[in-house]
């Protein structure tokens, strides 16, 4: 037997010999085919012939040994050497060091034959990877797709073999990547592998490829709409003929365009109807500047209640667009101007007078309430602190309620009902009885939740509102923030029934007092200090 040996790489000079193969005929139909020990390979038959002509295949390196002879769909020996014939393709569902080798392929008693060299690599060999890597580039800002390998995979008629789809990885992850970007940036760039699964027989067999993505700069630069801006109003009279408003935009391809939009609806270009739209290109050494005009023939009160949309259509990134709508125009005259000029000095003298009286209102409640009490409504108590759940860390601490409820009480003068020491039995009634009994609810935010209050939180806000009491929120700062996505609806009804006061920590500040009494009723009772010590 005469030997030929392959030069597999001229850059490592590594040399694979193969046996028994007539020097002519290597020489323009060897094939060589890759694959790692443990996947599924197939060997298609180049042969032009009828597909349901039968091919003679002979593995070289078993003495040349007739496959086609034994591997039929009934042949026993077809589980055992993991390898089944269909038509022109011989499939080998699991490769191993002992297919290596040399096949050849024919039509029966033709001379012509076709050669396979079948090299098989270890699992982790990083020759194989290199020799089974492709190749792929794709632009930045440009939609990218990665495509998987199809060399040597089954047909989709062989019998009783189904595809299973295909799993991406990135070099270096474990989670699945998707293969497809809208529009691809320089970090996208690497060394993703594809995994081809089949299921035959109940047992699934794998193919893997590697596909090494290379981002480039675009050679466009990225289309955009200059103008409108999302969201304009065009002021328009009613009736008003031929009003136009032009979107005008920016593209680097012959292909991309510009068009308006009619709520849903493709606005026309006929100009016979009374709204349409015109198009128009200009084309310069790098870039094209497009404009299409939305006309009015006759502006109507249906037109006004429209949406319109300009939308940039490209042929190599995600489309863009930007609404805007109408209103009727009003052209004030002189007196209108002067009539507006001297209703904004008005406000603002009025906002100025607000803030001033409020300053001075909050500043000054503390003293006005420690010297006038009320009592007229025969209460048993100012207020009701009632603890409601954070759903935040950000909650009052047992010593910042404590703090409150003693300051409350000694320093100001308040009667405070408290749920661990003047509800009994602890139970939903009892708690609406005291709060039929005060004056105000003062909700405080605590973490974890020291009583069961946010079970009764619905119907707080029932009596609330039948009963008008008075209601302060106390929030935090880490409260205040997350109170618009996560607080429970009751907590969300009672925050907006009531006034709020932030608790910044403690020694609490003289402001957060100041506006905390501002919003509770005067105390019925004499404070028993005049000034506010500085630690609860």
């Amino acid at each position: 037997m005469s030997k030929l040996c392959l030069l597999k790489s001229q850059a490592k000079k590594k040399k694979f010999c193969t046996e028994a193969v007539p020097k002519f005929l290597l020489v323009k139909k060897l094939k060589t085919v890759y694959t790692r020990a443990g996947e599924m390979v197939v060997l298609h038959c180049p042969q032009k012939n009828d597909p349901n002509t039968n091919v003679l295949w002979t593995n070289q390196t078993r003495q040349e040994m007739n496959l086609t002879s034994i591997m039929s769909p009934q042949s026993a020996d077809l589980n055992q050497m993991d390898v089944l014939l269909h038509g022109h393709s011989l499939v080998i569902l699991r490769a191993s060091l002992s297919h290596q080798g040399n096949y050849s392929c024919s039509v029966r008693n033709a001379s012509r034959k076709f050669w396979f060299s079948l090299i098989v690599y270890e699992p982790q060999s990083t020759e194989y990877e290199e020799r089974n890597r492709y190749s792929t580039t794709c632009y930045t800002q440009e939609s990218c797709t990665l495509y998987c390998p199809t060399a040597n995979i089954p047909t989709r008629d062989t019998p009783n073999i189904t595809d299973r789809g295909i799993t991406w990885h990135k070099e270096g992850e474990t989670v699945s990547t998707p293969h497809d970007f809208p529009s691809a940036v320089e970090s996208y760039g690497g060394i993703y592998k594809c995994i081809r699964s089949f299921l035959y027989n109940g047992q699934i067999y794998n193919m893997s490829f590697s596909v090494m993505l290379e981002i480039q700069k675009s050679e466009y630069g990225k289309p955009e709409i200059i103008s409108p801006q999302q969201n304009d109003v065009f002021h328009i009279d009613l009736g008003e003929f031929l009003s136009v408003i032009e979107c005008k935009a920016v593209a680097y391809s012959d292909y991309d365009v510009v068009f308006w939009l009619s709520e849903n609806s493709f606005v026309d270009t006929d100009e016979s109807l009374p709204v349409f739209y015109n198009f128009s290109r200009t084309k310069y050494i790098d870039e094209v500047n497009m404009t299409a005009s939305l006309v009015f023939k006759d502006v109507s009160e249906e037109d006004l209640l429209k949406k319109y949309t300009c939308k940039l259509e490209s042929d190599h990134q995600q489309s863009s667009f930007i609404t805007i709508s109408l209103a009727e125009k009003s052209t004030p005259g002189p007196s209108h101007v002067m009539l507006a000029v001297s209703s904004v000095c008005v406000v603002v003298l009025m906002a100025a007078i607000v803030v001033v009286y409020v300053k001075f209102k909050i500043d000054g409640v503390g003293e006005v309430n420690g010297v006038f009490s009320v009592c007229s409504d025969e209460k048993s108590y100012d207020a009701f602190l009632m603890c409601y759940k954070s759903v935040t860390d950000g909650g009052l601490s047992e010593e910042d309620r404590k703090c409150l409820a003693n300051t409350l009480e000694d320093e100001f003068g308040y009667s405070i009902c408290l749920y661990d020491r003047d509800v009994f039995p602890a139970i939903a009634e009892a708690v609406l009885d005291c709060i039929e009994q005060s004056r105000a609810v003062v909700l405080v935010p605590s973490f974890p939740d020291p009583e069961p209050g946010s079970a009764v939180l619905s119907a707080i806000h029932t009596s609330l509102v039948e009963r008008k009491t008075r209601l302060i929120f106390i929030n935090t700062e880490q409260t205040e923030a997350s109170r618009s996505g996560s607080f429970p609806e009751a907590l969300q009804l009672l925050s907006k029934a009531g006034n709020s006061v932030t608790w910044k920590g403690r020694p609490p500040s003289t402001s957060f007092w100041k506006q905390l009494r501002y919003h509770l009723p005067a105390p019925q009772q004499t404070p028993k200090m005049q000034l506010l010590s500085q630690e609860c």
